[in-house]
């Protein structure tokens, strides 16, 4: 009860009429900057944070936790027009939505992602309220062991799913973990994969990559294919989301929801993992399968929903035990020690009134997300009656300037188009673009925590199942990867014998009438 009354106080502070305005400006903000390829919430907030010296704490925390939900918002909804995602978390919701828009339901795609975007991070809030100490100390639990079957299991789970086969999904994974081991090896201090270059010492940033392979990749295959002066029929139909679209879209988000907030409050869960285990979820739970690859509106609910409640979820180590997750809790931990506020497990003790201000603002953010985007649907669907010369030209323009500005450098420009043609080139080659980028951000983390294991053990590899959660984990592992074939043998045992002389039922006369009738 005693968290009850904190946060009833919270809301008092919260619906001021000046905390209400940073609040809208963060979430008005937050979006608007969502949408621009390479310019995501940690890079708004950190060109924001000298600005706001000057506003109380409270001000200042308000609007940077509305820029963060907006942004994760914003992400969205180039995801689904232009299948290029405004920041990492949101390249789940490209798959499908991106299909949705080009067979003329962007409305709908934006709609579900809108309304998906509220009830999870409403949930994740109420997760986060309610919830976080308990969260908190099972995160704490976790060990080095426990992370690297957390990752083997993304690993795996991705690579299955969102490749033609497992083999290329593979390719894909071990592309992208390539390039995050690019930079100092942190435990010896030697350069690895610079090539000699000064500016790869420090990594390739994951905003320059996440861009190149997306964006850029569209971009330079439109090329290849054309572009002309065609445009897509955004809307199809009166409504934007229909009854059907309701009855299949609200379990996924519930279920988003639930996926999206535990990942994300375990410390490195990040956004990215739980999108991709709800796309996983959506497609093995729906009772339209067929439609996942062609604009599957439960594909386009579930990790959108799963995006925003990590999002939430990533706030309890933040505020809990100083940790952050994501390189926009990197900046916010920065705003908080700039007001000389150090979040931990005395923070809730010590600054209360500020930190339940913040809670309520984000239930708060959350209405004023879905009322500023709801109406908006249309609108951003007409984007797509652009020609689409028109998009990409923009698409090339916005990323360009989104990683020099976070670079800085021309250096970051030659590795963005360098990474735009190796993105071509895995696009012809029919090697998914997703598992490469789980592959850069959770690689080098599971290179740092196998080596934290293999320490701690002596070099002992058993440590690695040395707890029952690690044995589970690991079994899960072997069951995606052994499913798949398990199932192709079943099909192939109950399979329809083919028929003596030809491979269907009814055998090379079968076939021959589904011939094309020669030209006389």
């Amino acid at each position: 009860m005693g968290d009850l009354a904190s946060l009833m106080q919270g809301f008092g502070d919260a619906v001021s009429p000046a905390n209400l305005l940073w609040a809208l400006l963060g979430v008005t903000i937050g979006t608007a900057v969502g949408v621009l390829p390479g310019i995501g919430p940690a890079l708004t907030v950190a060109l924001l944070l000298p600005l706001t010296f000057r506003l109380d704490p409270a001000a200042a925390l308000i609007m940077f936790a509305g820029i963060y939900y907006g942004g994760m918002y914003g992400g969205s909804t180039t995801s689904i027009l232009l299948n290029t995602p405004g920041e990492s978390a949101s390249m789940v919701t490209a798959l499908e939505g991106n299909r949705m828009a080009r067979a003329g339901r962007a409305a709908a795609a934006l709609a579900t992602a809108a309304i998906g975007s509220f009830v999870a991070g409403t949930v994740g809030t109420v997760g986060l309220t309610f919830l976080a100490p308990v969260v908190a100390d099972f995160a704490v639990g976790f060990g080095p062991p426990e992370y690297v079957a957390l990752m083997a299991l993304a690993f795996v789970t991705v690579s299955a799913l969102l490749g033609a086969s497992l083999l290329k999904g593979l390719a894909g994974l071990l592309i992208g973990v390539g390039i995050g081991l690019v930079g100092i090896d942190p435990q010896s201090g030697e350069a690895r994969l610079a090539f000699g270059v000064p500016s790869l010492l420090d990594g390739v940033d994951v905003v320059v990559v996440v861009v190149a392979l997306f964006a850029l990749g569209e971009t330079f295959s439109r090329v290849l294919r054309g572009t002309g002066g065609e445009t897509v029929e955004p809307i199809r139909s009166r409504a934007v989301l229909s009854r059907s679209d309701w009855r299949r879209s609200w379990p996924a988000w519930l279920r988003g929801a639930g996926i999206g907030f535990p990942i994300g409050s375990l410390p490195a869960g990040g956004a990215e993992v739980p999108t991709f285990l709800s796309y996983s979820a959506e497609k093995r739970l729906s009772k339209h399968p067929e439609e996942f690859g062609k604009g599957a509106i439960e594909g386009v609910a579930g990790p959108e929903a799963a995006n925003n409640a990590a999002a939430a979820g990533v706030l309890v180590p933040l505020l809990t035990i100083g940790l952050p997750t994501s390189a926009t809790a990197a900046v916010i931990l920065t705003a908080f020690q700039s007001y000389g506020l150090q979040p931990g497990p005395q923070l809730f003790s010590e600054s209360g009134p500020l930190l339940w201000t913040l809670v309520a603002s984000l239930y708060i953010g959350n209405v004023m997300l879905l009322v500023l985007n709801l109406p908006l649907v249309r609108l951003w669907a007409r984007l797509l009656t652009i020609p689409a010369y028109a998009i990409y030209a923009a698409v090339m323009v916005f990323a360009t300037l989104g990683t020099f500005a976070s670079g800085g450098t021309t250096a970051d420009l030659i590795v963005l188009y360098a990474l735009g043609l190796l993105a071509l080139l895995m696009r012809t080659a029919g090697i998914p673009i997703a598992p490469a980028v789980v592959g850069l951000i959770l690689g080098p983390l599971l290179e740092q925590q196998l080596r934290r294991a293999l320490a701690l053990s002596q070099g002992d590899p058993a440590v690695l199942v040395s707890s029952p959660l690690t044995v589970v984990l690991w079994a899960l592992i072997a069951l995606a990867l052994l499913l798949p074939f398990a199932m192709r043998a079943v099909r192939r045992g109950t399979g329809p014998a083919p028929a003596p002389g030809g491979d269907g039922p009814g055998g090379e006369k079968e076939e021959d009438a589904d011939a094309p009738a020669p030209r006389s």
